[in-house]
């Protein structure tokens, strides 16, 4: 049986390329070399390309994903997708691989579209029950009525660019005269913003691997940031504690497993996925998901596989054959 090629798709276009490099090659190395022959291939603003084994360059031909090594050329059977940011989590990258038939690991375009964009998720997961902070949404140019904010979602509050990942872009403000420096801040970020309540609670990430429809949630993780919140320098620089499984009630448990499988299962999302909550009263509080979730040495993934005594190697090789599965039976 031949070994089927797989292109690790890493980088993209924004400031998360950096942290996809490192979640690329943490795939890379876990990839089971003898069922599969991977490359690492990046996708960055400027240039696509493949690294040999002598981390040399070799572009990618845009027309039909493939590329030339030594004169031969090589086409790919699926992508392992671990691109953070646009092309890889927004459906762009997604939607040129489904025009080429190419198999690839992370949602189909359009629930990554729709789950990339934080203010449209909310809005479809509300009409299916799920809880969520209140918020308030600006477009670049509307008028900043900082006194209709502060009266619909409270202070403390969250300013957020509305796409965007890795806590890029995000600022906690506590008082009212720091409303127009955050705006401006997320604006650098997306033209799109929105601002929602800051919720008092446990801050927890729930993984879920959809295989085959058949779910998987892997043990969850409660976050504990040294910082006001859990943004960038807690999340890659040590600077938070993350314990997994959550010191959680049982009954808290389920209903975070409930909700999160509900999120998959309504967004039609597959492969690999983790959602954020705040568990508030009781109950949790939707703040968003990645389709594209951190898989670096730094990030929660890896923590919860090794929890639910599954190795890498295993998650992504079955990760990978979901996704060629799918695809010949489309």
């Amino acid at each position: 049986m031949m070994k089927k090629i797989i292109a690790v798709a890493c980088g993209g276009y924004s400031q998360e390329y950096e942290i996809s490099l490192q979640s690329g090659q943490m795939i890379f190395d876990h990839i089971d070399h003898n069922i599969f022959t991977p490359y690492k291939v990046h996708i960055l603003k400027n240039e696509w390309f493949v690294l040999d084994k002598n981390e040399n360059k070799h572009p990618i031909d845009r027309a039909d994903f493939s590329v030339k090594i030594n004169g031969k050329k090589i086409h790919f059977d699926a992508v392992y997708n671990s691109i953070h940011g646009s092309p890889g989590e927004d459906g762009v990258f997604q939607a040129y691989l489904e025009l080429l038939n190419i198999p690839q690991t992370a949602s189909e375009h359009y629930p990554a579209a729709l789950t990339f964009n934080k203010r449209d998720c909310i809005n479809v997961l509300k009409t299916h029950g799920i809880n969520s902070a209140p918020n308030y949404v600006l477009n670049q140019g509307d008028q900043i009525d900082e006194d209709e904010i502060v009266k619909k979602v409270g202070l403390p509050c969250f300013v957020k660019a509305n796409r965007a990942g890795s806590s890029f872009g995000i600022t906690k403000v506590s008082k009212k005269k720091q409303l127009k420096k955050a705006i401006a801040h997320s604006y650098e970020f997306d033209p799109e913003i929105i601002i929602e309540s800051a919720l008092a609670g446990t801050e927890v990430s729930v993984s879920v691997i959809n295989s085959n429809d058949k779910l998987r949630v892997l043990p969850i993780t409660q976050i504990i940031s040294e910082n006001e919140f859990f943004d960038y320098d807690a999340k890659y620089h040590g600077k938070s504690k993350e314990i997994t499984p959550a010191p959680i009630s049982e009954e808290a448990t389920r209903k975070l497993e409930k909700t999160a499988e509900k999120i998959v299962r309504v967004l039609k999302l597959k492969g690999l996925s983790r959602a954020e909550f705040i568990f508030q009263d009781g109950e949790p509080y939707f703040i968003e998901t990645n389709t594209v979730p951190g898989t670096s040495p730094a990030s929660i993934v890896p923590q919860q596989i090794r929890a639910a005594g599954l190795t890498f190697k295993e998650v992504v090789t079955g990760i990978i054959e979901h996704a060629i599965e799918m695809n010949q039976t489309k």
